[in-house]
């Protein structure tokens, strides 16, 4: 009798401690699976493929309210991405009713010619840029000369399809269609020419992209450093989810050849001045999707080795795939 209750008794233990254990491991599981962003990249290359040029949609997670993070493919990044079973609607649709509108970080034809050539065929909505590029992209391309002017200010005749919205610099603006709002912060990028930061917050989380962007020590510029100086609480908080960010040669690219972009050496350096505004340790499995690698081949190869070699961040590097959708 005695043996039978302390039988029943410690199995009661067993089956508490098996409860405990499967609350815990639900709990931990549910926690690594929040999300707050999803992302799909129409174009993840710098360089010589049109099929393949930067831009990034970018969306609440469980959402399709998408706003496209530059614009340099469209219509075959969303072919890749219907290819990959990312989108199971149409060319069309995912264009005209998935994409809400487009961050445009500078007006290099890399970010902007999908933006350009698709205009005749996207629905209305809003192109959002600092003043300076937009003051480019309406006296270079929709200019009613180079190209229609879809605009709805600019010269020649505007066609009104898209409204051109300037971003006041460090100033939040909320995304028309989406839940997600953006503060745009000014990069260097062969100084004086400016590209652009754009902070994405979803609630209480953020996600920022950097458009094409030099070293500040190449630049003679502190843009990086008041970016970072920007998002090291938020990194701090474990509120930023991630940072898209440029790097285009490998090392051994001379400084005056950089033509405003990264290397690895650069990257790390500039992530270092990040980490001590944040915290020994705080970009610890921090998300760093690398953008804009340039071919050929062997140069991205040589990036992603000496990235890998100099990783003493403890980062966690991501090399987004065309059309294959990302969770921050």
């Amino acid at each position: 009798m005695k043996f039978a209750l302390l039988k029943i008794k410690n199995m009661t233990s067993y089956i508490r401690l098996l409860l405990c254990f499967l609350l815990v491991t639900t709990n931990i599981f549910s926690q690594k699976a929040k999300t707050s962003f999803s992302v799909v990249p129409l174009g993840v290359m710098g360089g010589i493929d049109e099929k393949n040029l930067s831009a990034y949609l970018i969306a609440p997670s469980n959402t399709t309210d998408y706003i496209s993070l530059d614009a340099g493919t469209v219509n075959a990044g969303i072919e890749k991405a219907i290819e990959k079973k990312t989108f199971k609607v149409s060319t069309s649709e995912v264009l005209r009713k998935y994409i809400k509108g487009y961050l445009i970080s500078h007006a290099h034809l890399d970010h902007v010619s999908g933006l350009i050539i698709n205009s005749p065929a996207d629905s209305a909505k809003t192109v959002y840029a600092t003043n300076k590029c937009m003051e480019m992209m309406e006296n270079h391309y929709f200019n009613d000369q180079t190209w229609a002017n879809f605009g709805d200010a600019g010269p020649g005749f505007p066609l009104k399809k898209y409204h051109f919205q300037t971003l006041n610099l460090g100033e939040e603006t909320s995304l028309a269609n989406t839940k997600m709002t953006v503060k745009a912060f000014s990069l260097s990028h062969v100084n004086p020419f400016e590209s652009t930061a754009f902070l994405i917050k979803n609630e209480n989380d953020y996600a920022l992209y950097l458009g094409d962007t030099g070293p500040d020590e190449v630049e003679k510029s502190n843009n990086l450093r008041d970016l970072w100086t920007a998002v090291a609480p938020l990194v701090k908080e474990k509120q930023l989810k991630g940072i898209f960010i440029e790097v285009s040669f490998p090392n051994e690219q001379p400084d005056k050849f950089l033509f405003g972009h990264l290397t690895p050496n650069y990257l790390m350096k500039e992530l270092h001045v990040l980490e001590d505004l944040a915290g020994k340790g705080s970009l610890e499995n921090f998300k760093i999707i690398i953008t804009h690698l340039k071919p050929p081949a062997k140069n991205i190869a040589k990036i992603k080795e000496q990235l890998k070699a100099q990783n003493n961040l403890g980062l966690k590097i991501i090399y987004p795939e065309q059309g294959k959708k990302l969770e921050l």
